[in-house]
């Protein structure tokens, strides 16, 4: 006799028996009356009705090459070259989930470890996990890794005020329930960090953070000198980094950070509405350290007949051995992500990340010569991608005046800083066009 699987109501009543009810209206008669309504859904449609509706509906967007956007922030129009989409959609990587046997995963193994190298040469500290959900969760969780490592003796996190919103938000989601006490330190004449406020601060922290560069898009000056005042208290220091800089700036390991987080997607990933991403997660060569680490490391080593192997040597999920001692429970696969990104920094080398840097620079440098022209600049430090500029008139109408003439203007920063007045933050990357900038500004001299 034939079964009936799609759909498979030939078995509606056998079911309803087996767990004690005669109807379907039996099963949710604990619904409140009048929350259960009938949906009025339109007819079917075939597959090519479907895919003309859903076309039409995506030709109402415009991409970054159709409006240009300075709108950064965060999220940045980075150029990915066609071989990293290429090789990430090859269905070894692609499928690829936290491998539970990884004995069985060479080949992903061996791809996160590459990435685990590329990032460590970069951020200059040699252990690195694979990986964080994103920038903002690998943050916090250092914040915890601080407070943990005092077990619990200490429970301040020192951090700017100017730190990026978004991940000051996740910072103090993560800190609830743990109790961590985030304490902000306020900016200098150059939006950098205050130092003298720093120092009164930090006594009893368990750990200090700082970006490179800050929300501001300025590269703090005195980065070692923080290390310094930090290390004086006897605290962490952690520093946040956006690793398309690093090739043309020093590596916060060698000024001094004992944890680097960040953010491993702006190499190898489209800017996909905000996400995936995947956090860059490292630390010094200190087994107290490593020890508190969260995440997965992949290690590699020698099988039984002495070839090369690799193996998870580090995993800290509550879903493995460490159970309720475990330090995340970080679930979801950055991997993919993670590849990308080593496949992107592999490419590139170090001559490429060192040019990708020079050029973003550059752009950065002159997108801020010109926003002079049409606002005022309120810090002069040297910015990378992001440039803060202050106007008289309400931010909000100049964006919306931008939007009408096919440009996407900046992000505004009022509501997170209301001391700046309409202020908003422009961005450039190695991808925005010296026609884009000019054009931005001759729209803004006219609605400004």
């Amino acid at each position: 006799m034939a079964r009936h699987y799609i759909p498979n109501s030939a078995h509606k009543e056998e079911m309803l028996r087996e767990i004690g009810f005669s109807s379907i209206e039996d099963l949710f008669a604990d619904v409140p009356k009048g929350m259960v309504k009938e949906f009025n859904l339109p007819e079917g449609k075939s597959e090519f009705e479907v895919f003309l509706e859903l076309n039409e509906v995506l030709s109402k967007n415009k991409t970054v090459l159709e409006m240009p956007s300075f709108l950064g922030a965060g999220t940045y129009f980075h150029y990915v070259p066609a071989h990293v989409k290429y090789l990430i959609e090859r269905s070894e990587f692609l499928t690829a989930y936290t491998p539970y046997q990884p004995e069985i995963s060479q080949g992903i193994l061996q791809a996160l470890f590459e990435y685990q190298s590329l990032i460590a040469e970069l951020v200059g500290l040699p252990v690195v996990n694979a990986s964080m959900y994103d920038w903002g969760t690998a943050m916090a969780e250092a914040a915890l890794m601080t407070v943990r490592l005092f077990r619990g003796k200490r429970k301040k996190f020192v951090v700017p005020k100017y730190t990026h919103p978004e991940r000051m938000a996740v910072l103090r989601t993560y800190g609830a329930g743990p109790g961590i006490e985030i304490e902000t330190v306020g900016w200098n004449e150059k939006g950098q960090l205050n130092l003298e406020e720093l120092k009164e601060k930090v006594e009893g922290a368990a750990g200090v953070y700082i970006e490179m560069p800050n929300f501001f898009g300025i590269l703090e000056e005195e980065i070692r000198a923080i290390g310094e005042i930090t290390h004086d208290a006897g605290a962490f220091f952690v520093v946040g980094v956006d690793p398309t800089v690093l090739g043309i700036v020093e590596a916060p390991g060698e000024l001094g950070a004992d944890i680097v987080v960040g953010e491993a997607a702006y190499f190898g990933n489209p800017m996909n509405f905000g996400g995936p991403r995947a956090g860059i997660f490292a630390v010094r060569n200190d087994p107290k350290l490593i020890r508190q680490m969260p995440g997965r490391i992949i290690g590699m080593t020698k099988d039984a007949e002495g070839k090369r192997a690799f193996v998870m040597t580090l995993q800290t999920r509550e879903q493995h051995i460490r159970r309720a001692k475990a330090t995340s429970n970080i679930c979801s696969n950055e991997a993919l992500v993670a590849v990308a990104a080593a496949i992107h920094i592999a490419s590139l080398g170090p001559r490429g990340i060192r040019e990708l840097g020079e050029v973003i620079l550059k752009n950065t440098a002159y997108l801020k010569k010109r926003l002079s022209e049409v606002g005022e600049i309120p810090f002069e430090a040297v910015n990378f991608k992001d440039v803060l500029v202050r106007f008289e008139k309400p931010y909000p109408e100049i964006h919306e005046a931008l939007l009408e003439r096919n440009i996407h203007g900046g992000y505004y920063v009022k509501p997170h800083f209301p001391e700046l007045g309409e202020a908003a933050l422009f961005a450039a990357t190695e991808t925005t066009r010296k026609e884009w900038v000019d054009a931005l500004i001759e729209a803004l001299k006219e609605v400004s």
